[in-house]
């Protein structure tokens, strides 16, 4: 029997533009027919990986997406006195066997095409086997001396990879992460802005600005929501438990503390959930997106909630995971809960951590 752990959390980012799509504009999605503002489950995924909360969590328990092995096992190569020509060739064997390579005419031949997600532990066997060459050894890279069928890198095994050459060795993700959208109706902004040159004389004519542009911006409520696959990390992992309540561990502080990285300069929006449940037991995982399929509006609410998008968008969720309990029979076996308002805060991150911790046995 699986277990499931499940995240629903609530985030209010101010002016931002935390994921841009190809024209600069932050990211959208119609949702119920009205416009939401939106960030990729990539652009998350990417900020946690890269954040020093997987870092201090995890160490050196973390893959690298690259194209650049071959480059590195082409460096330590002719550091180590091998000809170029030589170098190369054994640079381009032991590269190829993580995807398929650059061309020469490219200038980049030891590049491999697509970017792959290497594990510490297959980076290490990459190097060994230069080192092998370099005594003179005779080498014979393939995946089954490369590649590794389980994972001591966390985030391989969480967010999974393909390897089109090697099926054998492609990881299934253990943690699916879906886009992050706001829970009321949204609009892209623009902020026209001007730079003026700070040497121009005011003798000059022209004593106006310098340049004159225009950023694209957004602000809401975001709702997020994920969901890992215990057994099948574990798996992963190699049956290696304490790694995988560490990686638990670092997902839920990195969905609950990290900020994707656009624009971060030019609008420091950086902020945390205000709202986090978290569930765990065997029972077929399910959004709470459909919430917020009609849009959350100020003028709902009663009491203290009246006017205030972020109670209100709390109560819509939870009481549309009761509603689905009673229809469909609890979602869950066990809940831990967050709740930071102005006036109080109901839970903590830690307690939240404890729990999915203990969704490993």
């Amino acid at each position: 029997m699986t277990t499931f752990l499940q995240l629903h959390l609530l985030t209010a980012y101010p002016p931002s533009n935390l994921n841009r799509d190809d024209t600069g504009r932050p990211k959208s999605v119609v949702f119920g027919g009205e416009p939401r503002l939106r960030v990729s489950s990539q652009s998350l995924k990417r900020a946690w990986r890269t954040s020093s909360v997987f870092a201090d969590r995890l160490g050196d328990r973390v893959g690298k997406r690259t194209q650049r092995l071959g480059e590195e096992v082409y460096d330590r190569l002719t550091a180590g006195g091998m000809a170029a020509d030589a170098a190369l060739a054994t640079a381009k064997q032991i590269a190829g066997v993580f995807g398929k390579l650059g061309d020469d005419a490219e200038g980049k031949p030891a590049y491999i095409k697509q970017l792959a997600f290497v594990s510490p532990e297959e980076r290490q066997r990459a190097f060994e086997l230069a080192d092998r060459a370099l005594k003179g050894e005779t080498i014979d890279p393939d995946a089954k001396s490369l590649l590794g069928a389980s994972d001591g890198a966390a985030d391989i095994a969480m967010f999974g990879r393909m390897l089109a050459d090697s099926p054998a060795f492609n990881r299934e993700a253990a943690v699916q992460v879906a886009h992050a959208l706001t829970t009321h109706k949204a609009a892209v902004e623009d902020d026209y802005y001007v730079a003026v040159d700070d040497l121009k004389s005011p003798a000059e004519q022209d004593v106006g600005t310098s340049f004159i542009g225009v950023q694209e911006y957004g602000a809401g409520l975001f709702y997020l929501y994920a969901c890992i696959d215990c057994d099948l990390l574990v798996k992963n992992l190699g049956g290696d438990t304490a790694l995988a309540q560490d990686a638990i561990d670092a997902l839920v502080t990195c969905a609950a503390t990290v900020s994707p990285k656009g624009k971060q300069a030019s609008f420091a929006s950086r902020a945390r959930a205000t709202f986090v449940m978290a569930e765990r037991g065997p029972q077929q995982p399910r959004t709470l997106a459909a919430a917020f399929l009609k849009p959350v509006h100020t003028a709902e609410g009663r009491d203290e909630s009246r006017g205030d998008i972020g109670r209100i968008s709390v109560d819509r969720l939870l009481g549309f995971c009761r509603n689905l309990d009673d229809a469909y029979g609890p979602g869950a076996d066990a809940r831990e809960q967050m709740h930071v308002t102005p006036e109080r805060a109901e839970g903590s991150l830690a307690a939240i951590v404890a729990f999915a911790r203990g969704c490993v046995a």
